[in-house]
This record gives C-alpha cells, sequence and structure tokens, in this order.
C-alpha cells in the first residue's frame, strides 16, 4: 500500500484518512487506542513526508486549534487508484481516429462484460453475500472497499474509497455512467443509486442498493 512498514501505526492513520476524510487526533486517537500525544507525533511525520495536510475549522474554540486531518495527493497516491496514462492516450487516439460514439460503445461493451463477469461469479446468493463476494472480487483489483446496512432504505450501501481508473473517469467521466451501469446490472432485482461521487468533491464513490 505505501513505503511504511505494512500495519504500521502510520498506515492504519493513512487507511482511515483514506475513509473518514478530515478528522481530528482525538478522533484518530480513540479509533487506534494510543494517546493523543503519540497520534501527534505520527501525524507531525506524516506531514513532514507531504503525505497528509491539516486546516483549522472555521469558528473554532479559542485555545490550541482542532486540527482537521485529511489525506494530501502524494498520500492518496499511496493506494491503488490508477493504471497509468496508457489508457487515456489510447482512448484518446481512438476518438480521434473513429469519433467519440464508438469509443463509448466500446466502453459500454467492456462495462457490460465484466458486469456479466461479475454475475457468473456471484450467482444467486443473498444480496450479503453477493456484496461480500462483490468486495473481495474489487479488492484483489485494487480497490479498498466496504459495504454496511442502510435501515433507512432497507438495503445496504457499497463504497469504493480509491479509484483505479481515477485518469480515465477524469479524461472520460461517462465511464462512471457506465460503472453505475455495471453495478445495476450486478444486482438487476434491487435499485442501485450513486450516493457519493469522486469527481463531485466526495472522498470516495458510494451506492445505494435497495429494494424496488
Amino acid at each position: 500500500m505505501s513505503p511504511l512498514a505494512p500495519a504500521s501505526t502510520k498506515d492504519e492513520i493513512l487507511q482511515y484518512l483514506l475513509k473518514h476524510d478530515r478528522v481530528t487526533a482525538q478522533e484518530l486517537a480513540d479509533r487506534l487506542g494510543i494517546s493523543p500525544q503519540a497520534v501527534r507525533r505520527h501525524l507531525k511525520d506524516l506531514e513532514e513526508g507531504d503525505l497528509i495536510c491539516h486546516q483549522v475549522p472555521p469558528g473554532g474554540a479559542m485555545g490550541r486549534p482542532q486540527y482537521l486531518y485529511s489525506l494530501s495527493p502524494k498520500g492518496r497516491s499511496q493506494f491503488p487508484q490508477d493504471y497509468g496514462e496508457f489508457s487515456v492516450k489510447l482512448l484518446q487516439s481512438l476518438t480521434q481516429a473513429v469519433g467519440q460514439e464508438p469509443v463509448q460503445e466500446l466502453l459500454r461493451q467492456q462495462w457490460q462484460e465484466k458486469a456479466n463477469h461479475y454475475r457468473a461469479l456471484l450467482g444467486h446468493l443473498p444480496l450479503p453475500e453477493r456484496l461480500e463476494q462483490l468486495a473481495q472480487l474489487r479488492r484483489s483489483e485494487g480497490y479498498i472497499t466496504e459495504w454496511f446496512p442502510d435501515p433507512q432504505s432497507q438495503g445496504y450501501v457499497y463504497t469504493e474509497y480509491n479509484c483505479v481508473i481515477v485518469a480515465v473517469a477524469n479524461s472520460f467521466p461517462n465511464v462512471c455512467s457506465h460503472e453505475l451501469g455495471m453495478f445495476s446490472a450486478i444486482f438487476p432485482e434491487f435499485k442501485v443509486d450513486r450516493v457519493h461521487w469522486m469527481i463531485k468533491d466526495s472522498h470516495y464513490c458510494g451506492y445505494a442498493i435497495s429494494p424496488k
């Protein structure tokens, strides 16, 4: 995941910030079960390595500022998020050669094939078991994923905290629509909505999967 020692406290901090974004030293201390002083030493090291950054929330209390910590771009890059620029350049060349519509159709077909592959592997298990298997499959591809019940919708929320095709998504945002279509095709008997989106300033992508 990173050049830091495996399973180190610093790794745990980076992983927590990836999932929860702006947090305080006290929240990290409570989460990791160590003292705030120890957490602040780790945060200082990570900040000196340009892996995290902090900000002071507006309207904070007087006295010692309660910093909010988050990953820097360099810190986020410690997690798998890009297969490189080759795919982007290839798609750009294809667009110039054959036009945008054929390229979009090609991308749609690729996502449909991926959905068919996942569906074949997941079978007809209960939804929680399928979500867990999907999460494991996506983790094997480099994604950092979680899923959890959503009491309001009587369904579940599936989250991905990094994007291994981020360069493609930034240059060809329609791939995100294809990805949403892929999740819908994996769970055809359920309603699938994107509720969080990295491209729209969230720090992760989240999908609500609920009964139709």
